[in-house]
């Protein structure tokens, strides 16, 4: 305990720092998820392709190397950004392929005819898919989608190795302050279970009141 009370402040920084990873790069990721997964089913051919190579490529690349692409990678070509800027882009696009692909399941799950009738009423792709195949396809995928959202919050920690203030970067300064390594990691591995908690609690919200009922 005398770890916690005697760094409070450095523990509170480091929970905020991954607590602010873990939103703003959830909204990239849901944001970009959402626009691959409408092009990965649009009628236009190019826009399939170009969600099929987002997927594949972000979905099959480590996520430690994309973070050295685009912090170490983008500079290189002029974009100079706040580290955290860079590690939310990292994050949010590598957790976007994975919120597409359960977007693109929840989307298959609705019957075809639900499209046909949309279009028989004379409404675009973009009203049908907005209107009529998402609103249905929410129901389906609130749990994989809360799930790869956990997932993105643990994954926050890598940040940490690029001179990002988050949670499990706090055992380097306490380390060097002698502080026993063990209660270290336990305090920090109860801030990201606060985290993930609260993301499941939020989803088992949303499941309870709008997911598919059993």
């Amino acid at each position: 305990m005398k770890v916690l009370t005697d760094n409070l402040s450095t523990y509170v920084e480091g929970f905020l720092g991954t607590l602010e990873l873990t939103v703003y790069s959830s909204l990239l990721a849901l944001a970009l998820g959402f626009v691959m997964a409408s092009f990965r089913v649009a009628p236009v051919g190019s826009l399939r392709i170009f969600g099929t190579v987002w997927v594949t490529v972000l979905r099959n690349t480590p996520l430690t190397l994309l973070f050295f692409a685009v912090l170490l990678g983008l500079p290189r070509f002029g974009l100079v950004l706040p580290f955290e800027v860079f590690a939310v882009l990292a994050l949010g696009c590598y957790t976007s392929a994975f919120i597409c692909e359960a977007l693109r399941s929840g989307i298959n799950t609705v019957p075809t005819g639900q499209g046909e009738a949309a279009r028989s009423l004379g409404m675009t792709f973009g009203q049908t898919l907005s209107l009529v195949v998402l609103p249905q396809a929410f129901r389906s995928v609130i749990p994989p989608v809360g799930s790869t959202l956990i997932a993105l919050a643990k994954n926050s920690a890598i940040a940490g190795a690029f001179s990002v203030t988050e949670l499990l970067g706090t055992y380097k300064t306490l380390g060097e302050l002698g502080y026993n390594v063990v209660w270290t990691f336990v305090w920090i591995a109860v801030g990201y279970l606060a985290i993930t908690l609260a993301i499941s609690a939020l989803f088992h919200v949303l499941e309870q009141k709008f997911g598919v009922a059993r």
